[in-house]
């Protein structure tokens, strides 16, 4: 698997991908121990939410994620 798990302390270091708002608002659906499986990382000024799946965060624009 590529990227790197999504531990709960990396979300001090991550800013939104649209408009650089830092922190990051981590939500968590599914944790174990300090990786977070499930869930999603959503900036308080912008509003948008970037998914948090298989411990993977997707932190793309919304324009250049894939639409399923």
């Amino acid at each position: 698997a590529s990227g790197r798990p999504m531990r709960k302390d990396l979300v001090e270091i991550l800013a939104c991908p649209v408009d650089k708002h830092t922190p990051l608002d981590l939500t968590i659906e599914e944790e174990v121990g300090d990786e977070v499986i499930r869930g999603y990382l959503s900036c308080a000024k912008c509003g948008e939410k970037y998914p948090i799946e298989d411990r993977i965060p997707n932190l793309l624009p919304p324009a250049m994620r894939e639409k399923v």
